[in-house]
């Protein structure tokens, strides 16, 4: 690790100039006093690194010194940082290691590759925390033991013992053999197998976890991008965490539903007179839809947002979500 963190403090005054040791400090997250050491261990070894005393002092190197290049083009150095700016490497507790890697990435291009390759770099978005309907996706922070347990045990092919705890069920001890880990839009999953059958984890619902000794029984090689297009198929088809709501919808607001939904399972066109959930003139011509979300969180947003142009009509606790929330809303403008 000193090692790793010598190099970086290397490429950190390589890219900065001159930096004193609080600053330096604060950017590998350790003491001035460790960066003090560090300083006189280059210096030991030959790096032509100074001090300077003063109110604008602080360490910095000779000019012109180098770190060995690595013949890496244009299009290569523009892959590795538009990576870097994804969430995945904070979300599996990389982050730290992907900020010593870029700085060697970037000390590493060609003075006339830098500017074009960060240039573009800043004009791709991977992930964004807001999608086109302004709903914020909030990103998940995964405990660093937990996740580091995971990760573990995916890369070296070892069979993972999870506290899990699913959506209304009590956490229970599972052991699974993991097979890959994904990121999507800020949240992190684990995709394994338990018994003989696929699963899909929730890193976020994972309360404890260990890697034991014993293998995993996994293929050798695996097309990850093929394996999560599968799961989410499933997921869409009936698997996972997901909510079917059925709901008497505006046909004017149907688009607005259906594309915030995961799926639609059924639809049909609501008759006057026909009794029960269908009786009465005003409900003629509308639509009852059976739909399906992410989970409850995404359901109960997703009906919110067309107000009186939709009526939940199944499930019950989510009518009694969406009519405790109106009648909070009532309260608070009400005369």
């Amino acid at each position: 690790m000193r090692a790793d963190r010598m190099v970086s403090l290397v490429l950190l005054l390589r890219r900065r100039g001159r930096m004193t040791a609080d600053a330096l400090a604060r950017e590998l997250e350790v003491s001035t006093r460790t960066v003090l050491r560090d300083m006189e261990a280059l210096s030991a070894a030959g790096v032509p690194v100074y001090a300077e005393r003063g109110r604008n002092g602080g360490f910095a190197l000779l000019p012109d010194f180098r770190a060995a290049l690595t013949g890496l083009n244009h299009d290569e150095a523009l892959a590795l940082l538009v990576a870097g700016s994804r969430r995945g490497a904070q979300l599996f507790g990389l982050g730290s290691a992907l900020a010593s890697a870029m700085l060697k990435v970037f000390d590493a291009l060609p003075e006339n590759l830098r500017g074009t390759a960060t240039g573009a770099a800043q004009r791709l978005l991977i992930d964004p925390e807001t999608d086109l309907l302004a709903r914020r996706v909030d990103g998940e922070e995964l405990p660093e033991p937990i996740v580091s347990e995971v990760r573990r045990a995916v890369f070296a092919g070892r069979k993972l013992r999870i506290h899990y705890a699913a959506v209304d069920r009590p956490a229970q001890w599972r052991t699974v053999d993991p097979i890959g880990l994904v990121t999507v839009r800020g949240q992190g999953y684990l995709l394994a197998v338990r018994g003989g059958a696929d699963r899909t984890y929730r890193l976020s619902r994972v309360l404890a976890a260990e890697a034991l000794d014993a293998p995993a029984q996994r293929p050798d090689a695996v097309d990850l991008d093929r394996v999560w297009q599968e799961r989410n198929t499933l997921f869409r088809n009936g698997g996972g965490d997901q909510v079917v709501v059925r709901a008497r919808v505006d046909p004017a607001r149907r688009k607005d539903l259906v594309a915030t939904a995961l799926a639609v399972r059924a639809e049909e066109t609501v008759g006057a007179g026909a009794g029960g959930e269908d009786a009465g003139a005003e409900d003629a011509g509308r639509l009852r839809l059976d739909l399906v979300f992410q989970d409850a969180r995404h359901a109960e947003w997703a009906l919110w947002e067309l107000a009186t142009h939709a009526e939940v009509l199944s499930p019950e606790w989510l009518r009694t979500s969406l009519r405790d929330r109106a009648a909070a809303v009532a309260a608070l403008y009400g005369v």
